[in-house]
């Protein structure tokens, strides 16, 4: 018996048709699925070669330091080591490593690191204090060493991107488990799209008549985030799957859930979009990616799906409550945790640090080297090119200055606010509602005697403006005074107008001074006037009829002359005004020019980008120190000693009255703004406080840039690189004498008041006190014996 099958079927045109529609539909198909996965993968290949997330520029603090006998336990050591980047019992291909057995840590610097290679050290440890430190090369024995410099940010795009790029092995289990009972708790299980997920979404989208519910796998949302847009519809859905398929295929589970962890994309901090989850744990906890507790991570993971609505959870807790706890109670219901271990996490707050300021990232300081680097870069290069930039930024220093403004401004607040009080009254007449306004900041610190720029604040919030005021022009006031005075004493070295020192006199009294056809009359602070004074006197009480008549004195141009050789700002010019600082600088260009005052009349450019380093090596920038004198050391000695006494006596005592105690000098300004400029023997600080649009501030520096000054100083001094905090040096030149404050002669036995006063040597008067009489002094006896000693050896 014979069957046969199909006869009629292959008989029948319809059914030929339909087969052959079929067919040629299953072809067309196969050959769109075949396309687009030839185009994806050469996406894939094209945006996800290599190592994805080093491929851009990194900018770095400058090197760190230890020493012999500095008071850090082996904990925070390490800590430090792995914000730099490196990884304990890591290999060497990265930028280093380090093991820590008991009280040693050994610390090996890797192929990428500042010191490629070099550099590698034990550190033995005596509890909570370093004991040795050994060169591992050699085995000497170092006072002190460099540590590896702190990573800032990476460069990535126009967008302003951060990340910091974790390796899977280093994210902790707390965090991939948030993540996963967040997003995808069947990741290690699917092939890069869950068949359940996706068809409970749909059947969700069609009760709701709207495509309401989401069905993304880690893989699709990866896919979502590299290559297409975050419209929802079915087609890029389909578009996601495909991507994802394709990422299953080329990457192992781990290597998809690193890159997920470190693009994904949650909030803003300041002007930053944060990506990323290594970046994500600085920029909302200050800390570590592997030092984040269960209610961190799970806070972290639950601002996946509302990245923005939780930007500002510092300033909404019960935000920051809801992300976390949604997260919890999803993790107890995957079985990841126990409810206790729930309830417990739940009952510790979150710290959230201020998205203001923030000082482990100086994004003021990163915008000067990025334009520095665009200078010499494309920017195609900075975001393909595995490039190297160390800065001159110390990280201790900048959060120092972080946490001084942050303190100091709130004081300013304080003083507007009493001030505008004053004024509501007159405002409710005018039916006015004008709210308080909101001062702005600027704080520059350099090393004065290299230029390198250690901290820099260009202002209170950078996410409400990116407007650096460190480089924004003003009127500098009286922190301009110090080169006024510094051209008067300088005429006593040139010889080229009248000898004027540190007693010289001049009367304060209201004057109208004519210069050019026109009047000009100054007017005192206060409208205090103080009669005969010293030019220290005037100075140190910042008086500015007696300053504008010691500028009138020495000549306007020799005070334009000198001001330009110090500050670099050819806008001065030869009028009255000038003795005031009526013309306009910026805080950095002030900082600059400060620096002849405090390295003995040596003036060092700002430095803030010491090298760029390429991913092999080479360095392709290199930028050294330049200094260059542009002041007799005599000159700057006695401007310095003179503003010792403006802190100590005179119109910067505030700066003493909040228990800064180190040998310093220093000098406020009063214009619109208020200024404090001021130094130690190893560190020069500039802080301007004022409004964006210019309006009178109406306080004095001293009340208002000096305490931030103060603040910052005081915590500078208390860290182990800048402890040492010496008297300032004495240049060969300067004689000291003796000398009656009223007679302004030298001193004797029967003066009732004596004063130490320094002079450039053959400038001290001669002439020994006529009003008291009596015998030079046992110092003055002593000083004549020695002066005469010296010239019998020089002849």
């Amino acid at each position: 018996m014979r069957i046969r099958l199909g006869g009629g079927f292959w008989k029948s045109r319809l059914k030929l048709a339909v087969l052959g529609g079929a067919v040629l539909i299953l072809l067309v198909g196969l050959s769109t699925f075949t396309y687009y996965y030839i185009i994806y993968g050469r996406m894939i290949d094209q945006r996800l070669s290599g190592n994805t997330f080093e491929h851009t520029t990194g900018i770095f603090t400058a090197p760190g330091h230890i020493f012999t006998g500095q008071s850090i336990a082996i904990g925070d050591l390490t800590g430090l080591l792995q914000q730099s980047g490196y990884r304990e019992n890591g290999d060497a291909s990265g930028i280093g490593r380090y093991t820590a057995r008991g009280n040693v840590l050994e610390i090996y610097p890797g192929k990428v690191s500042y010191f490629r290679g070099g550099n590698a050290l034990r550190v033995d440890f005596a509890g909570k204090q370093i004991r040795g430190i050994r060169a591992i090369s050699t085995g000497g024995s170092l006072d002190s060493a460099e540590i590896e410099p702190e990573l800032l940010t990476n460069l990535f795009d126009e967008s302003r991107a951060k990340r910091r790029p974790v390796r899977f092995q280093d994210f902790p289990k707390v965090v991939v488990d948030s993540v996963l009972a967040a997003e995808d708790k069947r990741f290690f299980e699917h092939p890069g799209f869950d068949m359940i997920r996706v068809l409970g979404a749909a059947w969700a989208d069609l009760r709701h008549g709207a495509r309401a519910q989401g069905a993304s796998t880690l893989d699709m949302q990866l896919a979502r985030s590299f290559f297409f847009s975050t419209e929802r519809t079915w087609r890029r859905k389909l578009a996601e799957t495909m991507v994802a398929l394709e990422l299953e295929h080329r990457f192992t589970k781990q290597q998809i859930f690193e890159l997920y962890a470190n693009e994904i994309y949650l909030g803003n901090r300041g002007s930053f979009a944060i990506h990323g989850f290594g970046e994500a744990a600085l920029a909302y906890f200050g800390k570590d990616v592997r030092d984040l507790t269960l209610a961190e991570a799970a806070f972290l993971a639950g601002a996946i799906r509302r990245p923005n609505h939780y930007s500002t959870a510092e300033l909404h807790p019960d935000r920051a409550a809801e992300s976390r706890d949604h997260v919890l109670a999803q993790m107890v219901e995957d079985k990841m945790i126990t409810a206790e271990q729930m309830q417990a996490a739940q009952k510790k707050p979150l710290h959230l640090v201020r998205s203001g300021i923030d000082s482990g990232a100086a994004p003021y300081f990163v915008d000067m080297v990025k334009d520095d680097l665009l200078d010499h870069f494309s920017e195609a290069e900075l975001l393909s090119q595995n490039y190297h930039a160390y800065t001159t930024l110390d990280p201790q220093l900048q959060r120092a200055a972080v946490l001084a403004v942050d303190i100091g401004m709130k004081n300013v607040d304080t003083l507007l606010a009493n001030r505008y009080a004053r004024w509501k009254k007159e405002l409710a007449k005018q039916h006015s509602n004008e709210p308080v306004p909101k001062a702005q900041v600027a704080m520059i610190v350099l090393d004065p005697k290299t230029g390198e720029i250690k901290a820099l604040v260009g202002g209170r919030d950078y996410g409400q403006s990116q407007l650096n005021r460190a480089l924004s022009k003003r009127q500098p006031g009286s922190a301009f005074k110090p080169f006024v005075y510094a051209a008067a004493f300088d005429d006593a070295v040139e010889g080229t107008g009248p000898i004027v020192t540190t007693v010289t006199t001049v009367v304060d009294e209201p004057t109208t001074f004519a210069f050019d056809g026109k009047e000009y009359t100054p007017d005192n602070f206060g409208e205090n006037f103080m009669g005969t004074v010293t030019l220290r006197e005037a100075l140190t009480h910042s008086l500015n009829v007696a300053t504008v008549k010691v500028a009138e004195i020495v000549g306007f141009g020799h005070v334009v002359d000198v001001a330009r050789r110090m500050l670099q700002e050819p806008s001065i010019q030869a009028t009255p005004a000038v003795a005031l600082g009526a013309y306009d600088m910026t805080p950095l260009q002030v900082a600059a020019g400060y620096t002849a005052f405090a390295n003995g009349g040596v003036r060092a450019e700002p430095l803030y980008l010491q090298r760029v380093v390429s991913s092999d090596g080479s360095v392709l920038e290199h930028n050294e120190p330049h200094t260059h004198p542009v002041l007799d050391p005599r000159v700057t000695y006695l401007v310095t000693n003179v503003l010792q006494d403006v802190i100590n006596r005179g119109t910067g005592a505030p700066v003493r009255a909040r228990g800064f105690t180190a040998p310093a000098a220093g000098k406020t300004g009063t214009s619109r703004d208020g200024w404090f400029a001021g130094y130690t023997s190893n560190l020069l600080c500039i802080v301007w406080v004022g409004f964006d649009d210019n309006r009178d501030l109406g306080l004095q520096g001293g009340l208002t840039a000096g305490p931030i000054w103060a603040e910052f100083m005081m915590r500078a001094i208390a860290l182990p690189a800048y402890q040492n905090v010496q008297n300032f040096n004495v240049p060969d030149g300067i004689a000291t004498v003796s000398v009656d404050p009223e007679t302004l002669q030298l001193a004797t036995t029967q003066c009732p008041v004596i004063r130490e006063e320094v002079f450039i040597a053959g400038t001290q008067p001669t002439q020994y006190c006529e009003k008291h009489g009596g015998r030079p002094t046992a110092s003055e006896q002593g000083r004549s014996l020695l002066g005469r000693l010296a010239r019998l050896l020089h002849h």
